[in-house]
């Protein structure tokens, strides 16, 4: 450790865990309630559904500026302060009279969300010494991880049994007590001022390399995933009551892939992202052979998001060594590399199901992997083995 005693770091990182779960569960949280929420509002649902793609709009567009104005600010500070105001805008959204009220409190939670992310990964890494930080950010990336599995069912569930706004109360709730809990635990300089704070091994080149698979690996996978229920029914036959166990166990598939990744990813950081990436696009392009088999889609289906689990907190990592400035601002590049990633996936899903049919989705976000997978095989042949230190920014600097 660095700063804080293990136990008080561990704590940490566990809180700012249950913050990512919170800010991923409630930036989807739209989709499990788009019906009730539609309703209720007295709106279309493609307008419900763009209170999901605007929010990946604004953590695109926000992140980059809105780290580089707080690069100064105490992470203890920033993010209680961040999950305080997410905390508020979630109250606002529980009781929003209209849509327009609501899409505002949305707005505010995205660029909380946007910063939040954009620093979270770095606060989390210099509580720990170098030679564990990738473990700590695989468990760090669980959160994100189970909150669409988790947090969005639940969320559903809540919504059914009260309304809507019973599940963004409960987001209210768990932003406000993990807010008091990282004001607790984290360390007041945590991140500013830490060996965590620039990349390790400093290159402009291996950095947008690694920010260039993220996107297009994002794509691939979302290329499919997005359209993931229509595939199980039309392609693989599943009957609709079997969809949300189905998914729910597809999805937390993805805890097997933040394990695997947490025993490999300290040791191999620059194999580990290529790894992940050869296992989405075997389990898309397995999808795409096999989808019409139940067991197989579903089997298929799991391997993907355990794919996409190790590959999240690789790039990470590998983001953290290969910085060529500050990492916060390098986070918050990666952050918007997964977010277009996101909408490209989504754009080019929905463009395949209209014209080629819901089953080519899955041929095609393999085939969008596949070249993610070559522009991360590729780094050594293009930069060869060694990574030089000239492409390092100096400390003052804040472009990536």
């Amino acid at each position: 450790m660095t700063g804080p005693s293990r136990g008080r770091a561990v704590a940490a990182l566990l809180a700012l865990t249950l913050g990512s779960f919170a800010f991923v569960t409630t930036e989807n949280l739209p989709i499990g309630l788009l019906t009730l929420m539609a309703d209720d509002l007295d709106r279309s649902l493609t307008s419900i559904g763009f209170l999901v793609t605007g929010f990946a709009a604004v953590v695109v567009i926000a992140s980059v500026p809105l780290t580089h104005v707080s690069r100064n600010v105490p992470r203890r500070a920033l993010l209680g302060g961040l999950l305080a105001l997410f905390s508020a805008a979630s109250v606002v959204s529980a009781v929003a009279p209209n849509y327009e009220t609501l899409f505002g409190a949305r707005l505010v939670t995205a660029l909380c969300q946007g910063l939040f992310w954009s620093v979270v990964n770095v606060t989390a890494a210099a509580m720990f010494r170098r030679e564990v930080r990738g473990r700590a950010l695989s468990v760090l990336s669980a959160g994100g991880t189970l909150g669409p599995v988790l947090g969005v069912p639940a969320g559903t569930w809540l919504g059914q049994q009260t309304s809507w706004r019973g599940a963004f109360v409960a987001m209210t709730v768990l932003a406000a007590v993990t807010c008091l809990v990282v004001i607790a635990l984290l360390p007041a300089d945590s991140g500013l001022a830490s060996d965590a704070s620039h990349g390790a091994s400093p290159d402009r080149r291996r950095f947008w390399l690694v920010i260039a698979a993220t996107a297009v690996a994002t794509t691939g996978y979302f290329t499919t995933f997005t359209y993931i229920t229509a595939y199980l029914l039309d392609v693989s036959g599943w009957p609709e009551p079997a969809l949300g166990p189905l998914l729910f166990a597809s999805g937390s598939a993805g805890l097997l892939g933040v394990f695997l990744v947490s025993a490999l990813v300290d040791r191999r950081p620059r194999l580990t992202p290529v790894l992940a990436a050869v296992i989405i696009a075997a389990a898309l392009l397995g999808l795409a052979v096999f989808g019409g088999t139940r067991w197989a889609a579903v089997v298929f289906a799991g391997l993907g998001g355990a794919g996409l689990s190790a590959f999240a907190p690789a790039v990470a990592n590998r983001m953290m060594q290969v910085a060529p400035g500050r990492t916060d601002l390098a986070g918050a590049v990666l952050s918007s590399g997964f977010n277009v990633g996101i909408a490209a996936g989504s754009f080019i899903g929905g463009a395949l199901v209209a014209t080629a049919g819901v089953r080519s989705v899955a041929f095609a976000g393999g085939l969008i992997t596949v070249v993610a997978l070559m522009i991360l095989s590729i780094e050594p042949l293009l930069f060869g083995r060694s990574q030089a230190s000239t492409y390092r920014l100096g400390r003052s600097d804040a472009h990536v």
